[in-house]
């Protein structure tokens, strides 16, 4: 089986961060697949263009690129459909690709401005050159650290937002029920991606999201624990 995954790395090569290629790895893990690690930096554009993207996560299968977090779970469910599934039938399918905007706009989007300022101590100096000047065109001209200066406060209304997610944990160990499927890969992609490059410390530990998210690092014998971290 031929399968290739180009994710994001910064100065350490074994140390993947994105949290749309955690989406990947996990996936990958669900199924039982193993796909073989290409590296990429942020100033690598070069190396994933031939294969139409300017980002990662990418898969190759038989050297076919298949790109976008989303995109590659169903083509992973349509294409090795023996293996265990991620969504659980078309009705899991159709709830997941809701949960994927949530993931992006919740948990990706209210991640991102209380470890902004983080990402760059784990980068090369090109790459951080690069991510500090394009994220903070992002926030009009605001310096990281001046858009991460408020996040001690700033966690306490993420943890809110959090609540819907958290009521349904009291019922039931995992989003998908009694074992995970993708709908936790995709929640979980922020949160690993925000443990690898900060210490900052998103969750209390007596959060029923906290006991989540310890069970998925277990998840897959340790894989994403095993990922080098901050221990938050």
């Amino acid at each position: 089986m031929s399968l290739k995954l180009y994710e994001l790395v910064g100065a350490d090569a074994a140390r993947p961060f994105s949290p749309y290629c955690w989406r990947t790895r996990m996936a990958l893990a669900h199924k039982g697949l193993a796909a073989e690690s290409l590296p990429w930096r942020f100033t690598e554009k070069s190396a994933i263009a031939p294969h139409g993207s300017e980002k990662v996560p990418v898969l190759l299968h038989h050297d076919k690129p298949v790109v976008d977090s989303w995109a590659i779970a169903t083509y992973l469910e349509d294409n090795f459909p023996d293996r265990p599934s991620l969504f659980g039938g078309e009705g899991g399918r159709a709830m997941a690709r809701m949960l994927n905007a949530w993931g992006d706009i919740a948990i990706v989007g209210g991640v991102f401005p209380l470890i902004i300022a983080d990402i760059p101590k784990n980068l090369a100096e090109v790459d951080a050159a690069y991510f500090r000047q394009s994220r903070e065109a992002r926030f009009g001209g605001k310096s990281l650290e001046e858009v991460m200066a408020s996040r001690d406060t700033g966690v306490v209304a993420f943890r809110k937002s959090l609540e819907v997610m958290r009521q349904a944990l009291k019922k039931q160990p995992f989003i998908g029920g009694s074992a995970p499927n993708y709908a936790d890969y995709i929640v979980f992609g922020g949160f690993q991606w925000a443990r690898v490059t900060s210490p900052f410390k998103l969750l209390e530990a007596d959060d029923p999201v906290y006991a989540w998210r310890e069970k998925l690092l277990d998840a897959f014998d340790g894989m994403a624990r095993r990922s080098p971290g901050h221990a938050v």
